[in-house]
């Protein structure tokens, strides 16, 4: 039995009646927590399974059943409800699923909590990697998503160093208001405050605020984090936006929040600023799949709004010659059917430098790089972050390789004036050579509907450019 389900046995036992997981006004103590995860897992090992996807909504039923199959050995794949049919049909076939849990029907019953049951009958078995006892699909640049093989000593290293970096304890009360299929609320927002002991609050996405991959609610999410006093919880970017908009709107303070982990995509350090001085304990991480979700966290006592903080205790990080971050002791096994040499030191394709005190800023994806016409190179990652902690602009892109000035691609419902406006404090923020030229406005947002946005919410900037490359309302910025 491995770490994680050897210290929620340890609280079951010590303390059998402290709630580990509460939903919708019910509760689970770590003393019935345990004992459905036990009964859960034998259901699963009479069943034969051995690769069980799992697409549910949050719930108790989530942790029960991805705990379960991390006590019966069999190997878990999380399937996002905000993906398409399509890549939910990828998924089962590439990972070679022989059943899919989900939240229609009642197979089985466990804890009161009851699931469907689908099986599959693969025709052609998968290769995984030796140790694989999960496989979370990450989105790439393509309308596949891609395999990344973890095994239980990756998801340990980083469960066990986040509960020491982020000083997770008993009286924390974490809310998640990602989806657990989105693998960094499932190592941070579930793991790590079951082996502190803490009470995890696991809501449907929707009464959080947050539907699909780019659906947001702030007020919904504020209010859930008012309710249920939590004291931690993970924020995206945009989710980050939307508290800062409606605390400066007036909306009541967050009194109880003493951790908010923002990650997934590069943040503004202004919009970190414009957190903190609202009372918001902001802190930004950085990782990827590939290291089981987070390479970096700030630290509590040292936190500079531009960093994504110091390596987990079990990673070193160099930057390459090139630029690029290198980071060795992952223990990532490789993708899903792909054979290849996994170097000790992983290449992550993202830039960064290390700052005096040894703190890791990250400056955008190596591929993404822009070299402008007077042959400077902007990281579009760094222009965008900062449009984006502009309350007037939803969505942003910029462009302008191998052009004397840069260009936006904005998406926002304020009239031009404020977007101009805004651009125009970006533009202050910035140095000369970074700032934007010209702008124009998306008539559309970017979504995964419309394939301009990966189901994370990142932009594909090649199609987004492809698409925007003959149109004509262009604006000058003065």
């Amino acid at each position: 039995m491995n770490v994680i389900l050897r210290t929620i046995a340890s609280h079951a036992a010590k303390h059998p009646s402290r709630i580990a997981i509460e939903s919708q006004g019910n509760i689970l103590t770590y003393q019935e927590l345990d004992r459905a995860v036990r009964q859960a897992a034998r259901l699963l090992a009479q069943s034969g399974v051995q690769r069980l996807g799992l697409a549910m909504d949050n719930g108790p039923a989530w942790a029960i059943w991805d705990l379960a199959a991390m006590r019966a050995d069999v190997t878990l794949v999380p399937i996002g409800g905000f993906l398409s049919d399509e890549q939910k049909e990828h998924i089962v076939q590439d990972a070679s699923l022989d059943a899919v849990i989900d939240d229609q029907g009642e197979h089985w019953t466990v804890a009161g909590y009851s699931v469907g049951w689908k099986w599959y009958e693969p025709k052609n078995r998968t290769r995984l990697h030796r140790g694989t006892v999960k496989v979370t699909y990450t989105s790439g640049t393509t309308g596949h998503p891609k395999g990344v093989c973890l095994s239980e000593k990756a998801i340990t290293q980083v469960a066990e160093s986040l509960l020491q970096v982020t000083r997770a304890a008993s009286v924390d009360r974490h809310i998640c208001l990602l989806p657990l299929s989105v693998l960094l609320e499932n190592m941070a927002g579930l793991y790590v405050p079951l082996m502190a002991g803490a009470r995890v609050i696991l809501e449907p996405m929707r009464e959080v605020g947050l539907q699909g991959s780019s659906w947001l609610d702030a007020r919904r999410m504020h209010h859930a984090l008012r309710a249920h006093k939590a004291t931690t919880c993970i924020l995206v970017p945009a989710m980050l936006q939307g508290l800062v908009d409606i605390l400066m709107a007036g909306a009541e303070k967050l009194p109880h929040l003493r951790l908010a982990a923002v990650g997934g995509g590069k943040v503004s350090g202004h919009l970190i600023e414009q957190a903190r001085n609202l009372g918001l304990q902001v802190y930004q991480g950085y990782g990827l799949s590939e290291c089981a979700s987070v390479v970096a966290f700030n630290s509590l006592d040292n936190s500079d709004s531009d960093t994504v903080g110091y390596p987990l205790p079990h990673l070193e990080v160099r930057i390459a010659d090139d630029g690029e971050i290198l980071v060795k002791g992952s223990d990532f096994l490789g993708y899903t059917g792909i054979l290849e040499w996994i170097p000790e030191w992983l290449p992550t394709g993202d830039l960064g430098t290390f700052n005096e005190k040894g703190q890791l800023i990250i400056q955008g994806r190596k591929r993404n790089i822009l070299v402008t016409a007077f042959g400077r190179n902007i990281s579009p990652e760094w222009i965008e972050a900062e449009l984006l902690s502009e309350p007037e602009i939803e969505q942003a892109v910029a462009l302008g390789d191998a052009e004397t000035s840069l260009t936006a691609i904005i998406v926002s419902n304020a009239p031009d004036e404020h977007i101009e406006a805004s651009i125009a404090r970006v533009n202050h923020r910035l140095p000369d050579y970074a700032r934007i030229g010209k702008w124009f406005r998306s008539p559309q947002v970017f979504s995964p509907e419309n394939g301009m946005a990966t189901y994370n919410g990142r932009p594909r900037r090649e199609i987004i450019a492809r698409h925007y490359q003959t149109y004509q309302p262009e604006r000058a910025v003065s």
